[in-house]
């Protein structure tokens, strides 16, 4: 005979009440989601990317690039990006009221693959990000997602042409991956 697990919508209160255990806890929408610490291959692509992406932001006065414990809040959902862009406030304030940021990266692995693509893909667009990227490292493509567009799967050369930069950062994905 099977059992009835009986589940119940999660607040970010009890989001924030889990323990700091090495797992990075999520909530989308009511739905947790666990995730254990990376491969070192998911944070070397992210460090080589982050060497690309930190001057051109800088240069173009885009923000920062931030890494997880950044969180993006939006609605009652709370997630930590595997990179993210976005502008710093001038005072200090929570998360909720941070800036949303320009650009979101989440490099997809078999336990985050389904959520990346689905309940996060439509949490950030909701949220107002102009670009989405999903980087599969096994099929060495970056999805683009941007709101308003058909997703593009890049297998080359992905170009990211943010409002406010004179040029367009060009990315090998040989360089990334």
């Amino acid at each position: 005979m099977g059992m009835v697990v009986e589940s119940h919508a999660w607040t970010l209160e009890d989001l924030h009440s889990l323990p700091d255990d090495g797992n990075k806890y999520e909530l989308v929408r009511g739905e947790l989601f666990v995730t254990p610490a990376p491969a070192p291959s998911h944070e070397v692509l992210l460090a080589r990317l982050t060497v690309l992406l930190t001057p051109f932001v800088g240069e173009h006065g885009l923000g920062l690039v931030f890494h997880p414990r950044a969180v993006v809040q939006f609605e009652d959902s709370e997630v930590e990006p595997d990179l993210m862009v976005r502008q710093v406030p001038d005072k200090e304030v929570a998360w909720r009221d941070v800036p949303v940021p320009i650009l979101v990266v989440e490099v997809a692995s078999r336990t985050t693959h389904r959520r990346d693509r689905n309940q996060k893909r439509q949490l950030y667009l909701d949220a107002g990000v102009a670009e989405y990227w999903i980087v599969d490292r096994s099929a060495r493509t970056v999805t683009v997602v941007r709101p308003g567009e058909p997703d593009r799967a890049i297998h080359d050369v992905l170009e990211w042409r943010p409002a406010g930069a004179a040029a367009a950062l060009r990315i090998p994905l040989a360089d990334l991956m």
